[in-house]
């Protein structure tokens, strides 16, 4: 099943490289721009396809985004039907269409969840109180310390912990009782410091039963004076929580899109500050702050690869974490790409609305040359994050 859901979850997150590309396709049909190309992923070019209406359809190896080529997109081009011959408000509305459909997308789809069980990620994630319940509660492995009674016991990370009890629990001789807390487990292990539990999980919907013996509470106190404090059973959980709304799923959805909203640009300012850190650590020979600088920067961002780890980790919990990553993901797209950074359909927007405001269109070669730099740094900035996230994960 978990194989199942990462193949959903992938096909899902190329669908919102299609379905942005399919806002600026439909947007410059409508205002009379002759589309030439529309692209999944970026060139090399793996399939080309002519269709009927006369623009080719292509699937390309490197799996960045995607793009639509119009015909004549320098601003300076006056051919019927280019880019550059469409008013200020067509081309203004077909750049920002991406964006549009990326964020409706996200909130349909929080919409959606709210309905049917929103995972529960942030500690005061928005929800509308008196119309929310939880409906699923899970109690997951998180850390396991080498060397603990978990790690001999066999207890792995994403492991789900179902209940605990004697050593004979699973037998009629003794009583096998519900995990739902973190602090349920800490409270069950302190108590039986020093003697033999069973835990029963589950792994890959498969459950177990596993018999390990907990450290003693005098050896968990006296390594609380020193650098390595350890528990009983020595791991670290995590919730999974799911939350349901009915009437008010739609104000979740929006509420949620403007918290996550502000985390992005948060987590955007940190990823520049530590980058900022990084440069000046550098030119002044500081290593602490270069490496300081590069850890903060590296925590906040992710590529390719790190959303591929995401989504494998994260279809052990369902379907419906699958959709929050992709909801998530969608976003993001939608915020990344209306900020002018150039390349990227805002950065476009924002260069045309100003150069339109002083009545000065930038040159072919010039607008070439912004949009090739940008590019350019874009590749090179997920090259960079993609190492990053090979060394975070492997």
């Amino acid at each position: 099943m978990s194989v199942l859901l990462l193949i959903f979850g992938l096909l899902l997150f190329i669908g919102l490289v299609v379905a942005h590309e399919w806002g600026h396709f439909i947007m410059a049909r409508r205002n009379g721009v002759k589309v030439e190309e529309f692209g999944i992923f970026f060139p090399p070019r793996l399939f080309k396809h002519k269709t009927k209406g006369g623009w080719d359809f292509t699937i390309n190896l490197l799996p960045l985004g995607g793009f639509v080529k119009l015909k004549g997109e320098h601003d300076t081009d006056t051919a019927k039907g280019s880019f550059g011959a469409a008013s200020l408000k067509a081309k203004s509305k077909i750049m920002a269409a991406g964006v549009v459909v990326n964020l409706l997308i996200a909130l349909v789809m929080f919409t959606a969840l709210a309905w049917i069980g929103m995972p529960k990620l942030l500690p005061n994630q928005f929800t509308v109180k008196s119309d929310t319940h939880v409906i699923k509660s899970e109690l997951l492995v998180g850390y396991v310390e080498p060397s603990s009674p978990a790690a001999k016991l066999g207890l792995k990370s994403a492991d789900k912990l179902i209940a605990y009890g004697t050593a004979t629990c699973r037998t009629a001789s003794g009583v096998c009782t519900q995990l739902h807390s973190t602090e349920q487990l800490h409270d069950v292990t302190h108590a039986l410091g020093g003697q033999a539990i069973t835990i029963e999980y589950q792994r890959a919907g498969m459950t177990r039963f596993a018999t390990a013996h907990l450290r003693s509470s005098a050896e968990v106190k006296a390594s609380e004076k020193t650098d390595n404090p350890k528990g009983y059973l020595g791991i670290t959980t995590t919730e999974y929580v799911l939350q349901r709304s009915t009437w008010s799923a739609p104000v979740v959805a929006v509420g949620l899109s403007a918290q996550a909203t502000a985390l992005t640009f948060q987590g955007l300012g940190k990823a520049v500050a530590g980058l900022g850190s990084t440069i000046a650590g550098a030119f002044t020979n500081n290593s602490t702050a270069r490496h300081n600088g590069q850890t903060a920067a590296s925590e906040q961002v992710s590529g390719p690869v790190g959303i591929f780890v995401v989504l494998q980790d994260g279809s052990i919990l369902g379907y419906q974490f699958i959709l929050l990553i992709i909801a998530i993901i969608s976003l993001t797209l939608a915020i990344m790409n209306i900020l002018p950074i150039p390349a990227l359909d805002g950065g476009r927007l924002w260069i045309t609305l100003f150069t339109r405001s002083i009545k000065r269109p930038l040159s072919p070669r010039r607008e070439e040359l912004i949009n090739a730099s940008g590019f350019v740094f874009l590749l090179s900035l997920i090259a960079l994050i993609t190492f990053v996230d090979i060394k975070r994960f492997f």
